[in-house]
């Protein structure tokens, strides 16, 4: 026999997010510069895939994206006008979008050293992102996220995916972006849905690393229910640091353990979604699921009760609810839906579940099981607590 071959392969990847406003006008070389600096071809050829929510928010969206091109064609070139997609989670759950993408490189001719630029919310940036990332077996690709969740969570970090079998991200890639541009002049045609949506994810990441970000928070609750600017960017601005801290520094970028902490509160949350057909919106589900988990944290031992209450209390004072029908939905055994949610979860982990859970605000911790019977109480207290707000008892 003879030995076994083997060498380490060290990869390296700088991944950038940038801060901005009109991206696309012509006197703001940001976006021209990145493209002109990751790529070795003279002209750099360039497909931009754009959510039509956007376009129809700001209908002279894709005018700009062809003028910006125009007037830096000695850099960049566009090979056809801008492509649109559908927007929210409905662009993950067929194969449209992606092989849209395809067909495009395909017939623009173009080749991995080109760029797939996509503009939109996180379900946009997933899908566009793995068709960029498995045509030719990785092409460039640019996200310019376009609502607070995809500025501050979605879209800084390196996972692609689309939606298969009913199950969320079940086909999907690891592969950074050369760049995330983040516009905030974008978020001003957002309706408040959307703009609420992302504060969520902010609150996760203040809770499992930083309570002092979380103490921030609830000193700018009352701002951040006005969608006041400068309160919504530094929110932004600091979960997404918190986001790219954590990509370059955990040991484990590409998720080969089990451990995702940046997924606290989304086990629930997934299958939320996938229960209400998406009626209910990821951050909404993130809310839930969180509630769902702070409590369970509680109920276990872990976590004060005080400290329990206050985040309930900030993420309701943002506007979220916490509680919502389909958490009362059975399965053919009489066992609540949501709980399948917890091995779709493990199946999508490698095979061993692991959770994270609080012992205080900012202390995140793993475990690898949870009692369903504690689970079902947190369940219940949720819904008394739905139900009192509802009546305002």
């Amino acid at each position: 026999m003879k030995a076994p071959i083997r060498a380490s392969i060290p990869i390296r990847f700088e991944h950038q997010v940038h801060f901005t406003r009109g991206v696309f006008e012509p006197a703001n070389p940001l976006l021209k510069d990145i493209l002109k600096a990751g790529t070795t071809m003279p002209v750099a050829d360039v497909l931009v895939a754009v959510d039509e929510n956007v376009v129809a928010s700001r209908p002279n969206l894709a005018r700009s994206i062809q003028r910006y091109f125009a007037a830096h064609r000695s850099d960049c070139r566009l090979v056809c006008p801008p492509l649109l997609a559908a927007g929210g989670e409905t662009v993950k759950n067929t194969s449209d979008a992606v092989n849209g993408i395809y067909s495009a490189i395909d017939r623009y001719g173009m080749c991995r050293h080109s760029y797939v630029i996509a503009i939109g919310g996180g379900a946009l940036l997933d899908a566009i992102g793995f068709a960029a990332a498995t045509a030719h077996r990785g092409m460039r690709h640019v996200r310019i996220p376009t609502t607070v969740l995809s500025q501050n969570d979605a879209g800084v970090g390196i996972k692609n995916g689309v939606n298969v079998f009913g199950k969320k991200n079940f086909v999907g890639t690891f592969s950074p972006p050369v760049a995330v541009i983040n516009d905030f002049d974008m978020l001003t045609s957002l309706p408040d849905r959307e703009k609420r949506a992302g504060y969520i994810e902010a609150i996760k990441v203040a809770l499992i690393r930083d309570g002092n970000f979380f103490e921030r928070i609830e000193a700018d609750a009352e701002r951040l229910r006005r969608f006041e600017p400068d309160a919504v960017e530094d929110l932004i601005y600091r979960c997404a640091e918190a986001h790219v801290r954590h990509i370059a520094t955990s040991g484990d970028p590409f998720e080969m353990g089990s451990a995702r902490p940046l997924d606290f509160g989304h086990w629930a949350a997934h299958k939320l979604e996938q229960l209400s057909n998406f009626r209910i919106h990821h951050g909404e589900a993130v809310a839930i699921g969180i509630a769902l988990d702070v409590i369970y944290s509680h109920l276990a031992g872990f976590l004060a009760e005080e400290a329990a209450e206050r985040i309930l209390r900030l993420i309701e004072e943002l506007g979220f609810d916490l509680w919502a029908p389909e958490l009362d939905e059975e399965e053919g055994d009489g066992e609540p839906a949501v709980l399948l949610g917890l091995e779709e979860f493990r199946e999508h982990l490698g095979g061993t579940l692991a959770v994270t859970l609080l012992k205080d605000i900012g202390a995140g911790f793993e475990v690898h099981e949870m009692d369903r019977a504690l689970i079902k109480q947190a369940m219940k207290r949720l819904a008394d607590r739905g139900r009192r707000k509802t009546t305002g008892s």
